[in-house]
This record gives structure tokens, C-alpha cells and sequence, in this order.
């Protein structure tokens, strides 16, 4: 059987029953979410996977590869008895996707993505300075990227720092000055395609969840030109009433005052943790002044989630971001504070640790919501 990419990928938890007339629409995602995380198989090994019907499978099959979205790949290999199954896969490069990170501390970046999360090009710009012209290049970006696919777009998904409600449109950023920025409705009447438009730290987390193994009660921590968090209770993500869930950037840490923010506040999070600030603190120190900043930032950072965790009962914590601010000292005193600050023996066994994703992860989590969006892929 040939394999995904992504073979240790799981999909999002359901928590919705599937009515009658939503069924064949549920099929569908069903047997291309089942390519997805296994790779090629025959049609009677999707039916066994996926308990539907042979006659069922074969339907579907049929619909989906004149739809062009799964391929045939010729005869099994492996030797059985009887005719050689004919094995069936997702098209991986009939479509594109365009996933497009705007969390970087000094530039947007973007790519063209297979189905299965291949990056096959990329695309960057600088970060403008102001809102209009950041707006600006976010779409001069995307349409580049489009340019550069050499076969249909599924969709382009957007991950970027603030509160973004579920129409895309960004509600606040106050890192980009942005307040009530439809990028959905702009990206959509400029490209023509279905675009998704999210929080950066949401889009990490789907892809720490899909493709990283993350528990199903997870938190990461985006650090960039911002800090943010993305959540997932069970397996499902929490956005929260006012899409506000996981905005730890600005909850103040401590009351020793600290740094002024962007957001008017002093000594918010994010002016102690974000990549500018953090380094920024560390410009010109030796080695033992290093680690004395970069404990008092992990410690900022335990200090914020500890209430969270203890509250969710959340059994692990991503980092996301760069590995030379974040890894070792960051990592070690954020959980070292966690246990201090929680309730013992029930978290003492918090795990705190580095994405594997590397700093493709927003576009991949971008890469993610096109599929959901699309696909029923996840």
C-alpha cells in the first residue's frame, strides 16, 4: 500500500450527527479524508476502512475521479490470490493550494501546496508599514502565488495574527493596525477562489493536530511578530464566543509593570515573548544575562498559561516559533512554572516541547483549512 506523507496525520474529531440528506457529502469526505491519512488502496480495502458498501465505494470512487480529485495508480503489487485489485489515491497534483503566514516578525510568506502538503513553491515580501499598504501586499502576494500554480487552486488559506471571526474578517490586529479588515471578502473578489481566512495560532495548531500527532487537548503557543495560542478540547478546536480563545498575547503577566505594547497596555505577553521584543532584551548581553532573559520569558509565559491549563485540564503545550529563542531555557521554565503554579501530581506530567513542523507550520495549517473547507479533509 503506498503511503501518505502524512501517514501519522489524524483527522479532526466530529461532534455533529450526519442527517440523511448531508450523507453523500459525508461519503465523499470520508473516502478522500481516508486516501489522505493511508495512501492508495484498493477499492474493497476503502470499503472495509471506511464500512461503506463495495457498490457504495465504487460509486463514489467513480464520482470523485471524474470530479478529479482521486486517480487510479495502477495494480496492486503485493501478491494475492485471484485478479490484481486496481489501487485508487487522491490526485495529489490535479489541484493546488495556496497557503499564505502573515505572523512573520518581518515579512509575509507564502506557498503552493500539493493536496497531501507538499510545498512545491514560495513566495515572500517584506512587511509594509502601514495597514493599507500591508492589506496591499497580502493581495499582490496571493496572486503571485496563484500565478505560480501550474494547475487549479483549491483554495487559499490565510493565517494571520488578531481576532478573525468565522466570515474572515479581521476584527482587530493591533500589531498591523487592522480593525474590521474583511481580507476574506478582498482576497476573494481579487483571486476569483475560495479563500479562509484565520487566526495564525488556530491554522498552527490544525496543523500540529493533523500532522504533528499533538494529544487531543492541546495548546500552542505561536511566537512571532506577535504571541498568540491556538486550542483544541477533544479533539475540536476552541475559538470561543467573541473568537477571542487562545489570545494570550495581551494578558499582562505579573505586576511589576514591564514593557509598553502595541496595545496600549504595559507589560502584556506578548512585549516580553514576541520575536522583536525578546530579541531585542537579548542584543548585546553575554551568555549569563542570555539565560536570565530567556528564564524571565518562560517564566512570563508559564505564568499566563497556568490558569488555562489548570482550567481545560490540558495535558501538553507546542511551542511554535524560532528554535534559537525558543528551545532549551524558554521550554524548560515555561513547564517548570506550570507545575509550580498548578495542581500538583494531576500536572506534574505537563509535556512541553517544540513543534516538529518547523516554520512552515502556518502554511501547512492554511493547507488544512482549504481541504476542511473543501474536502471535508482534515
Amino acid at each position: 500500500m503506498e503511503q501518505s506523507p502524512f501517514e501519522a496525520g489524524r483527522p479532526l474529531r466530529r461532534n455533529r450527527k450526519v442527517l440523511p440528506e448531508q450523507a453523500r457529502a459525508h461519503n465523499r469526505s470520508l473516502v478522500l479524508q481516508t486516501l489522505f491519512h493511508n495512501g492508495g488502496m484498493s477499492r474493497a480495502d476503502l470499503a472495509r476502512a471506511t464500512r461503506l458498501t463495495r457498490v457504495s465505494i465504487s460509486d463514489l470512487v467513480a464520482e470523485l475521479m471524474e470530479d478529479g480529485y482521486v486517480v487510479e495508480t495502477g495494480e496492486r503489487t503485493a501478491p494475492r490470490p485471484g485478479k490484481p485489485a486496481m489501487v485508487v489515491d487522491l490526485a495529489h497534483d490535479a489541484h493546488r493550494i495556496v497557503g499564505i503566514d502573515l505572523s512573520g516578525a518581518d515579512a509575509f510568506t507564502g506557498a503552493v501546496l500539493t493536496l497531501s502538503g507538499e510545498i512545491v513553491a514560495r513566495e515572500s515580501v517584506p512587511q509594509p508599514s502601514t495597514p493599507e499598504a500591508r492589506i496591499d501586499a497580502v493581495v499582490s502576494l496571493a496572486e503571485r502565488l496563484v500565478a505560480l500554480s501550474q494547475t487549479p487552486v483549491l483554495g487559499v488559506g490565510v493565517g494571520t495574527p488578531g481576532v478573525v471571526d468565522d466570515a474572515g474578517v479581521v476584527l482587530a490586529a493591533p500589531n498591523f493596525a487592522w480593525s474590521g479588515v474583511d481580507l476574506d471578502g478582498i482576497l476573494s473578489e481579487a483571486l476569483h477562489l475560495p479563500v479562509i481566512v484565520a487566526n495564525d495560532a488556530n491554522a498552527a495548531v490544525l496543523a500540529e493536530y493533523t500532522f504533528g500527532g499533538a494529544r487531543d487537548d492541546v495548546l500552542l503557543v505561536k511566537v512571532g511578530r506577535g504571541v498568540g495560542s491556538g486550542l483544541l478540547a477533544g479533539g475540536q478546536p476552541l475559538v470561543g464566543a467573541r473568537h477571542t480563545a487562545g489570545e494570550i498575547g495581551h494578558v499582562t503577566v505579573g505586576t511589576d509593570g514591564g514593557p509598553a505594547c502595541s496595545c496600549g497596555k504595559s507589560g502584556c505577553l506578548e512585549a516580553w515573548l514576541s520575536v522583536p521584543a525578546l530579541t531585542e532584551r537579548l542584543a548585546g548581553v553575554d551568555e549569563s544575562q542570555r539565560e536570565s532573559v530567556l528564564r524571565d520569558a518562560g517564566e512570563r509565559l508559564g505564568i499566563a498559561l497556568a490558569p488555562v491549563v489548570g482550567a481545560l485540564d490540558l495535558s501538553e503545550v507546542v511551542l511554535a516559533g524560532p528554535t534559537e529563542l525558543l528551545e532549551g531555557v524558554v521550554a524548560e521554565q515555561t513547564r517548570a512554572t506550570l507545575r509550580a503554579r498548578t495542581l500538583p501530581v494531576f500536572h506534574d506530567d505537563i509535556r512541553v516541547r517544540m513543534t516538529g513542523q518547523g516554520p512552515d507550520i502556518v502554511l501547512r495549517g492554511a493547507a488544512v483549512m482549504v481541504l476542511n473547507a473543501q474536502l471535508g479533509v482534515s
